[in-house]
């Protein structure tokens, strides 16, 4: 099953899947073999206990940390103790153990040894009864995790201050919680050779679209790879363009973002280990917008995320347009403030395009290093490095102040995106049009950005157009992409997605105040 696994005893051991290893009636075997499997691993507890007065061999197996102690003596070893006395047989106990005496946990019966180290692997405590060919599982997981949080990369003022966390089962309920409907589908995969990374894909029955639920399941089955270390590793084996700058799944911390997802038609997928869960099909404009656009007044989310919008395109825009007008086209710009310019620019010594290409790379070293540095000293990093650098620059007349103000402009611009996600794209395709206005000027830069439209378009996100409802142009759809309506104005589902059920509010919702008469 795994290289630890086959890496045992080719006889008498546990074999890889294809050749289960029965869990044998033999208690010394199954102990020998369970040994050999897990090694000399320190955390690994294998204890063997004689019960009641014809002294029933019982064998226990857990991961010391993985389970809860006060959990186990409680649902495992009391009953033990108490109906111990009573059993005449080995059948007898695994009869009784497996029926009613192990209360509020999770019971699974076995006859192979491999489902009983997954189980011990997941916080399960493994029974094993000599003379019994078989075996019991209970769960009792006990390990530290944290309490659900405000998501550091998700901030709101208004809403849920709840957000995911490590634990997949954790995830899972706060999603319950929102959506309680059953027709909530939960759907659990394990991937990785060695890591056994528990997945869970979730959608609602009735609104789903079948077939983008059919191709991901197809692309998830394909995946075949040692460990899934957190929810990108399989945004990169599943995604549709990975050649992209931009990222054609959406990614979130907020169960409130999954839960909207969710009520559209989406499909969402929770990796256990990490907090960040994956929403598809994405859009471009999705990653404009956040949860406070839908808790405040729609006229303050419209605006907010037109502002929003207006920021990325200037952050992705601005130093290009900037090099290629000071390079190629200073007859478009006012006389004074080319004058102005000129003046600020007497005696710097490298050419604009260079200026502003080291200046851009001098920002984000910046900010890479407040993002990696602790976090008590990271921004004061940042800050410092900025204005420190920046005036001791200008000060040596190696660059001039106008170029710092558009390499700041472009930085706050570049923040205002709620996503890390899709500003880093930006960022990279910031240095191209650079380039390109440096030496095609206008030209330049508006041929790349005909580039990137291009790019844009010809995209896709499990079948759904990208830049969907605006190429192609889907009217219906504008009541929330860059704009967002009343909610009483916004009764249907996105229409591209091909839910199956299009209307999600009734018909007469908006406000009417009673008239005064008279």
């Amino acid at each position: 099953m795994f290289e630890w696994v086959r890496a045992l005893l080719r006889s008498s051991k546990i074999r890889p899947t294809g050749e289960e290893t029965l869990v044998s009636a033999n208690l010394s075997i199954n102990r020998k073999r369970l040994s050999q499997a897990y090694g000399n691993s320190g955390d690994v507890i294998i204890r063997e206990l004689r019960v009641g007065p014809r002294k029933i061999r019982i064998l226990l197996v857990l991961i010391e940390g993985m389970v809860d102690k006060a959990l186990i003596s409680e649902t495992v070893m009391k009953p033990l103790a108490d109906h111990g006395k009573n059993w005449k047989s080995p059948q007898q106990a695994f009869k009784e153990l497996s029926g009613s005496l192990l209360p509020n946990v999770g019971v699974r019966v076995t006859r192979t040894l491999q489902n009983l180290l997954e189980d011990v692997s997941r916080g399960g405590c493994a029974i094993l009864i000599d003379g019994v060919a078989e075996g019991l599982s209970v769960v009792v997981p006990g390990w530290v995790q944290r309490n659900p949080g405000q998501p550091d990369t998700e901030p709101i003022i208004r809403g849920p201050k709840e957000g995911f966390v490590e634990c997949l089962r954790t995830n899972t309920t706060l999603v319950r919680r929102r959506i309680r409907d059953p027709r909530l589908r939960i759907e659990e995969y394990e991937l990785g050779r060695i890591s056994w990374t528990k997945v869970a894909v979730l959608y609602i029955e009735g609104l789903v679209n079948e077939e983008v639920l059919e191709e991901l399941r197809s692309r998830i089955n394909r995946i075949d790879v040692d460990g899934i270390g957190e929810s990108g590793h399989i945004e990169e084996l599943i995604e549709d363009a990975p050649f992209s700058p931009f990222p054609t799944i959406f990614r979130t911390e907020r169960p409130d973002r999954v839960t909207g997802g969710l009520l559209e038609g989406r499909i969402a997928i929770l990796t256990d280990g990490t907090p960040f869960a994956l929403i598809l099909p994405a859009t471009f404009t999705m990653f404009f917008t956040t949860s406070e656009d839908y808790y405040e007044r729609f006229w303050i989310g419209t605006v907010l995320r037109l502002l929003r919008f207006a920021s990325f395109f200037i952050s992705l825009v601005l130093p290009g347009f900037y090099v290629a007008l000071l390079t190629f086209h200073q007859e478009m710009m006012p006389t004074p403030l080319i004058l102005s310019i000129a003046a600020q620019r007497e005696g710097v010594p490298f050419p604009v395009v260079v200026e502003t290409f080291v200046m851009e790379a001098t920002f984000e070293l910046l900010r890479e290093a407040g993002t990696r540095m602790p976090r008590l000293v990271g921004p004061a990093i940042s800050i410092i490095g900025a204005l420190v650098l920046g005036d001791a620059a200008i000060r040596a007349g190696l660059v001039s102040p106008a170029m710092v103000v558009v390499v700041a402009f472009t930085g706050i611009a570049s923040l205002s995106a709620p996503l890390y996600s899709i500003a880093t794209g930006a960022r990279i395709l910031r240095f191209a049009l650079i380039i390109l206005g440096g030496t095609m000027g206008l030209f330049g830069v508006v041929a790349g950005l005909f580039g990137l439209l291009i790019h844009l378009c010809s995209i896709r996100s499990f079948g759904t157009p990208f830049l969907e409802p605006l190429a192609p142009v889907v009217f219906a759809d504008w009541k929330d992409a860059m704009v967002r309506l009343p909610w009483w104005a916004m009764r249907t589902r996105p229409r591209l997605l091909g839910v199956r059920d299009s209307v999600r509010e009734a018909p007469g919702l908006e406000p009417m105040p009673p008239r005064e008469d008279g």
